[in-house]
């Protein structure tokens, strides 16, 4: 089993709890967060990033113990699982962000962050 292949299952999970798919606000997490809208599961998304940081900041005081370790793993988790939800919300897959993450491979971030960049002033000189 690949990382693809559980990101895969859990995105199919998500767009099952879809409303149009069936998915009932009252008995799925992921339902009642897509019933409520964005400002919902981007507000999990925003207070989840926000604990990955504490988390990350309790190592670098703490140590590297496997609790803490395991904390930051949690959190991580829970930040991706909720940025899975915005993804399925929006129409896009854990695919879509791996075709990214690919197309970025062997590039300098440096480079690529310059690049966009670029691209962002030459979109707001054509408006």
């Amino acid at each position: 089993m690949t990382t693809n292949d559980s990101l895969q299952r859990l995105a199919q999970t998500i767009e099952s709890r879809k409303l149009a798919n069936g998915g009932d606000p009252e008995k799925s997490y992921v339902a009642r967060l897509l019933h409520k809208g964005p400002d919902a599961f981007l507000k999990k998304i925003g207070e989840e990033a926000t604990e990955t940081v504490m988390a990350a900041k309790d190592i670098d005081h703490g140590g590297a113990t496997p609790e803490l370790q395991g904390k930051l793993v949690g959190e991580v988790a829970d930040l991706w699982f909720h940025s899975l939800i915005a993804l399925a919300h929006y129409g896009l897959s854990p695919a879509d962000v791996i075709a990214e993450l690919e197309r970025r491979e062997g590039t300098s971030g440096i480079e690529e962050k310059a690049l966009r960049k670029a691209q962002g002033r030459d979109a707001a000189e054509k408006r």
